[in-house]
């Protein structure tokens, strides 16, 4: 056995290898986090490192994540070369007791530290862990372009991107009927933008970063991976539209959207609706 063969880790790789695929994570572009599961860590611990990397102030605090452990993507590093060498790459981060520091205790065996989105990240998963009864594991950042695109024609507004998206694709009110969040631009890597994103995801399960990117959230990887591809194809139908120079003549009406949300059983953000 390796830590490889462990199902999280595989998963992980998987997922970087995904996105890659999908033309979001040019050069060191994207991130993505997972909170193992106390059997996971179990599971790993016998490869965690002899002597723990030193602890690191996280720039914020998120109390409810005392002591848990994350796989994380590096700093710096590349998705596309996750899957061919995920231990200089790929990192296990550990919190402190009171969740405001971190340490490396496996991987970037190459030298490194983690995700420089680490502080949005840990208030991600902060926020979802409450918000989801601790179901939500999976916090993953892409450089998606058509919704990048979208950040520069359509007001920067959670009412605004949430229904462009619904009626762009007759299952994104089944996927995401909560809607997105919106944040607008703002320097990446810091409190300010972690604190803003944090806030979105205590209530949407996505949130658009202006001119940059899209955080989803998720219990596994499978579900998250396919948020993430839904609300961007989504953007690619609703960009691919307005390309045609007509402006968007015709698209499923509000009582359609409704009629959706009965068949399949979801209960869509009233607020959304007209």
């Amino acid at each position: 056995m390796s830590i490889f063969k462990n199902p999280a880790m595989a998963g992980f790789i998987r997922l970087c290898d995904d996105g890659w695929r999908q033309g979001w994570h040019e050069r060191n572009g994207g991130n993505l986090t997972y909170r193992l599961t106390a059997e996971e860590e179990g599971a790993c611990h016998p490869y965690w490192r002899a002597t723990p990397g030193d602890w690191r102030p996280l720039g914020v605090t998120a109390p409810n994540l005392a002591d848990a452990c994350f796989i994380a993507t590096g700093s710096g590093k590349y998705f596309r070369n996750v899957s061919a060498a995920p231990q200089d790459n790929l990192c296990v981060v550990q919190l402190n007791g009171a969740g405001d520091a971190w340490r490396v205790v496996w991987g970037l065996e190459a030298g490194g530290r983690p995700t420089s989105e680490l502080p949005t990240h840990i208030l991600n998963h902060s926020v979802r862990k409450q918000a989801t009864d601790g179901a939500c594991r999976v916090i993953y950042h892409a450089h998606t372009p058509s919704l990048i695109a979208l950040t520069y024609v359509l007001p920067l507004t959670d009412r605004a991107f949430t229904r462009a998206l619904w009626q762009s694709a007759t299952e994104c009110p089944v996927v995401f009927p909560g809607g997105v969040g919106v944040v607008p631009w703002m320097v990446p890597g810091g409190a300010e933008i972690a604190l803003a994103t944090a806030g979105l995801m205590q209530r949407y399960d996505a949130a658009v970063w202006a001119h940059h990117g899209l955080f989803c959230s998720g219990p596994d990887f499978d579900t998250t991976f396919g948020l993430m591809h839904t609300i961007e194809k989504a953007a690619d139908i609703h960009v691919r539209a307005l390309s045609c120079g007509q402006g968007i003549r015709q698209t499923i009406p509000d009582d359609g959207l409704r009629a959706i949300a009965q068949a399949f059983g979801v209960a869509l953000n009233q607020d959304f609706l007209d």
